[in-house]
């Protein structure tokens, strides 16, 4: 037999961000790869044609939906590796039908938004943002700022974790140099599995009243739906740190106004609801936080996504199990 035909959808002005050489030169080992030739993400139209006759595929953000029409114009389709974070908006009930094998690089980019995540935390006990302003301003070290805002470290803090995610699993692997006491909310994880990852599995309002820092890295569904409200977040010390780098509806967004607006505690927001906020929106205006366009991962470079696609079709073709399979069973819990 020969090679199997894996498609490539994601549009060409992409290729250098998300693909390196290595990852290119592995696919063409043991695949032969068309291309969707349009410079973006192909649309419907364009995907039915590209997938005709191709055996895999890989996908990315903004490609069309694999849907009834799509998946059977794609006879021979038998497997897709996503790169991005959300799977749910590209395939549908016929794909799964189908019995098409899904993964996900989502992983590889949970260790981007990871690393960011630490670093907005070790940034944001320094209090560098507002020590920072302080010092535009004139100021220095003796004056009512350094008293509202003194630095600190993150070494041995209570960090509170909102979601065993890949994101989060990532941030508690990251933080164990820092010694912390690691609080962990995730009612899909239970007491034992909270202990091997290095935490303690506490309810949601333990973790708030708690935490130095509490960092949100749970999906976005109807459970977590405004997670932290008014009265959440009133419970969370005045001195703390938020952080949210996983989705902007885990947070009610005027409620986190509200209490921000008390200048009690410090909010770093990579994602908010809506997005962007407002332009009247208090968030881009308020001393104690900072608002970050959707940035925690990858954006200039995104080739471990690509090298690991690459990988799950490689063992996919191999008969080797996937390194991270999503099943219609896991939609309940992820974005």
């Amino acid at each position: 037999m020969g090679k199997p035909i894996v498609a490539i959808t994601i549009g060409q002005v992409h290729y250098p961000r998300m693909f390196s050489q290595q990852a290119f030169d592995e696919l063409n080992l043991f695949a032969n790869v068309i291309h969707h030739p349009g410079q973006n993400p192909a649309n419907k139209q364009e995907l039915m044609d590209v997938l005709k006759s191709a055996d895999a595929c890989i996908t990315s953000w903004d490609v069309a939906t694999l849907d009834a029409d799509v998946v059977n114009s794609a006879p021979n389709l038998k497997a897709m590796a996503h790169m991005g974070s959300s799977v749910k908006r590209f395939v549908s009930d016929a794909f799964f039908q189908r019995g098409i094998r899904l993964t996900s690089a989502g992983i590889a980019l949970a260790k981007s938004v990871a690393e960011t995540t630490l670093g907005l935390m070790v940034v944001g006990q320094k209090r560098i943002w507002p020590l920072g302003q302080h010092v535009r301003e004139g100021g220095w070290r003796d004056s009512p700022a350094w008293d509202k805002w003194s630095s600190r470290e993150l070494y041995r803090k209570n960090v509170g974790i909102i979601g065993a995610s890949n994101v989060g699993r990532h941030v508690i692997e990251l933080l164990k140099p820092f010694g912390p006491k690691i609080l962990l909310y995730d009612p899909y994880i239970n007491t034992e599995d909270a202990m091997k990852l290095g935490a303690e599995k506490v309810e949601l309002e333990d973790l708030l009243t708690r935490s130095d820092v509490v960092s949100l890295h749970a999906p976005s569904n109807k459970s977590t739906f405004h997670l932290l409200n008014a009265q959440g977040l009133a419970m969370m010390k005045d001195d703390a740190l938020i952080i949210n780098t996983g989705r902007g509806t885990l947070i009610e967004e005027q409620a986190l106004i509200s209490e921000l607006s008390k200048g009690r505690f410090f909010a770093f927001l990579d994602v908010t609801d809506p997005e962007p906020p407002s332009l009247e929106s208090p968030l881009r205006s308020l001393p104690n936080v900072v608002i970050t366009p959707h940035i925690a991962g990858c954006i200039e470079n995104c080739n471990q996504m690509g090298e690991l696609a690459v990988e799950e079709l490689r063992r996919f073709f191999a008969g080797e199990p996937a390194v991270y399979q999503i099943t219609p069973e896991m939609f309940e819990r992820i974005s």
